[in-house]
């Protein structure tokens, strides 16, 4: 699970019992981290918390300080990895400094409501927050290409505003200095967040549901999608977010974000043959197969003369198509269960959607600092 799908149900349930909360954000990371910016974990008053901000070293120690220390506002608080080093040493070994920005409900409600509607509508979302000076905390958000701050007329605000859009245009997160109302400058961190992920299963078999549990755990948002109305229920798959049964002869079509994936696994021919040809005009960011690579070509060459394109080109088109799947799918990291199956698909869902090499990463490293010493 996220950060964010423990956070909300705690949020909201705070806030119908006017319980105090602190809210604390990873916003900088020097060196080596085990969470990134954008990390949160939120601390209750009653003694509940949820989130994580580190590998488990940091949560107890800030939890048990959050509320006296932002007595005045917001405030950010620096924190070692290295037990030599730093403020506040705390030996975790990962060798970096991690600063936390803690702030009250005063200033965490508005940045809930807008996660919140970002992480159930599937939307994307940037925020632009001041991290230090007097302003610290303020912010300015931006969704669906339309900038929004606190509508003051500040200057302050202004520049929050164009540096969330500039955060959104780009895709990516950043720091970056804003006037403050004293005539100086502060400091602003930028964090983009991408449209929550989804994975649409179509295929309700057994070994459909490892694929599910193993995307719910990573946060994602899971469809799952059959023809065949025994299987396709929400009893078998309890952790998915919808279920549907396909209706026969009918299009095989469920609205798809372009960010999202979608595994094929009905192991019915007809069905599959139906939902490849949805896929290829509905062109999802990943679109795996399961099964041979010819049983795909087939449907493929299938699917080229239903829709009649030129014999003389049906081939040429087979490729084109070919050359977007991932058929068969899944990285090849060995076992043939269900559940193994299901990690290698998993894996190579994220390798595709973070763009990665999926390398070892200690194949990686070393080949990164070859190159630097061949650089120096």
């Amino acid at each position: 699970m996220t950060d964010l799908e423990q956070i909300l149900p705690l949020w909201q349930d705070l806030r119908t019992t006017a319980t105090e909360y602190v809210l604390a954000t990873v916003v900088k990371v020097e060196g080596s981290g085990y969470r990134k910016p954008g990390a949160r974990m939120l601390i209750a008053a009653d003694g509940r918390r949820v989130g994580t901000i580190s590998g488990g070293c940091l949560e107890a120690e800030v939890a048990r300080k959050a509320f006296w220390r932002t007595e005045s506002g917001p405030v950010v608080r620096r924190f070692s990895t290295s037990a030599e080093d730093g403020d506040v040493p705390y030996g975790m070994g990962c060798g970096g400094i991690i600063h936390v920005l803690l702030e009250r409900s005063t200033t965490a409600n508005a940045l809930l409501e807008r996660l919140s509607a970002s992480f159930h509508n599937r939307t994307p979302l940037t925020i632009a927050t001041v991290l230090d000076g007097e302003e610290i905390g303020r912010r300015a958000y931006c969704a669906e290409q339309q900038k929004s701050g606190a509508q003051t007329g500040m200057e302050m605000d202004d520049a929050l505003a164009e540096i969330a859009y500039r955060g959104f245009e780009q895709q990516r997160s950043f720091t970056d200095i804003v006037p403050s109302p004293d005539g100086q400058v502060a400091t602003a961190g930028v964090e983009w967040n991408a449209a929550r992920p989804g994975l649409f299963v179509f295929g309700a078999g057994d070994d459909a549901i490892p694929l599910v549990r193993q995307a719910r755990q990573l946060g994602w948002y899971v469809a799952v999608a059959d023809g065949r109305s025994n299987l396709a229920t929400q009893a078998r798959f309890p952790e998915a977010n919808q279920v549907q049964v396909l209706r026969a002869g009918e299009p095989a079509w469920i609205p798809m974000l372009p960010t999202d994936a979608a595994a094929v696994m009905t192991h019915s021919l007809e069905q599959d043959t139906r939902i490849l040809r949805g896929l290829l005009e509905e062109e999802p960011a990943y679109v795996g197969v399961l099964g041979p690579r010819r049983r795909t070509y087939d449907m493929l060459f299938s699917i080229a003369q239903d829709i009649d394109v030129p014999s003389a080109r049906v081939e040429f088109q087979v490729e084109r198509w070919m050359e977007r799947l991932h058929a068969p799918m899944g990285l090849d990291l060995g076992g043939n269960s269900s559940a193994e199956i299901a990690l290698a698909v998993i894996a190579e869902i994220q390798q595709n959607k973070h763009r990665t090499s999926g390398l070892s990463l200690r194949t990686v490293r070393a080949r990164n600092a070859q190159l630097r010493k061949i650089t120096a």
